[in-house]
């Protein structure tokens, strides 16, 4: 496809003028773009969220709108929305339910009014937005593939079902620990299948997903080809950060270090809510983290 020429970020917004709140987002500061562009150049840069975390969404659309003026933003990948939908066929001036519909987006599980200016900044752009998620009509066969369990090393494949068991408030029974896990694999599969697809040489695609999905010994990074060059941005919202600064931090993680992202960017936690409640009063239909 071709991109429009380099946009700064306020030009995005009066593109986009139809967007809510598009000019209560400030653009990266400088020591902010400086971050990010530390993890470039890329094939493939993941961001890691906390879903209720709403500070998060709105770096995930400066540093979108901070891409996608540049020239360099490939793609826009989602973990919201099911690998094979997609807004390549529709012109930059779509509307939000075009789009919407497009992305088969829904809004029940992931709230439109969260994801949906990320979104249309891409749109906006000129920028093709990609479901990435394994559909759901594969998460069955999924359960039942044992194959999938030599996809993670043996102490990752324990690891994971250990995530699995407490994402779900330690409430599962056993033998529904590692079928889930195994969604969790093709979800991961699915989401580095679209980030190969959709790459582009010296442009970079953008995953947005949960944290647990960007764990480089367990999640996406992991089922990337050898050749294909990521850098994960990882946002974690934590009640210790409030304490000590009201503003979002940054910091980068030692090279080498078994870890989780290269560049983290720490927010506070939303208010608090009682996610294990919740969940025992419905059964989940796929993992989440």
């Amino acid at each position: 496809m071709t991109l429009r020429p380099c946009l700064p970020i306020a030009a995005l917004c009066l593109a986009a003028s139809a967007l809510a709140g598009c000019a209560g987002v400030a653009p990266l500061a400088a020591a902010e773009q400086a971050r990010v562009a530390a993890l470039l150049p890329a094939d493939a840069l993941l961001i890691g969220e906390q879903h209720d975390a709403d500070a998060h969404q709105r770096l995930q659309r400066r540093v979108v709108g901070w891409l996608a003026a540049r020239g360099d933003l490939a793609a826009l990948a989602l973990e919201m929305a099911e690998r094979g939908r997609g807004t390549a066929a529709l012109p930059a001036s779509a509307s939000d339910a075009q789009v919407r519909a497009a992305l088969d987006w829904h809004d029940d599980g992931w709230p439109w009014s969260r994801y949906g200016p990320v979104v249309m900044t891409a749109v906006r752009a000129g920028v093709p937005v990609l479901g990435a998620n394994l559909p759901r009509a594969q998460m069955r066969a999924a359960m039942q593939d044992a194959t999938l369990d030599a996809r993670l090393p043996p102490q990752a494949l324990a690891e994971q079902d250990a995530r699995i068991q407490a994402a779900h408030c330690n409430a599962l029974p056993t033998s529904q620990i590692r079928p889930m896990t195994r969604i969790q694999i093709a979800r991961d599969r699915s989401m580095a299948d679209t980030l190969v697809d959709a790459r582009q040489p010296g442009r970079t695609v953008v995953l947005i997903t949960g944290g647990g999905h960007t764990h480089r010994q367990l999640g996406v990074p992991w089922h990337l080809p050898a050749g294909l060059k990521s850098n994960v941005l990882l946002a974690l919202a934590e009640s210790a950060h409030a304490a000590t600064n009201s503003e979002a931090s940054w910091h980068t993680v030692p090279a080498g270090a078994l870890r989780e992202g290269d560049q983290v960017w720490r927010t506070a936690a939303p208010p608090p809510a009682d996610h294990c409640a919740a969940f025992t009063r419905r059964a989940p239909a796929a993992p989440g983290q």
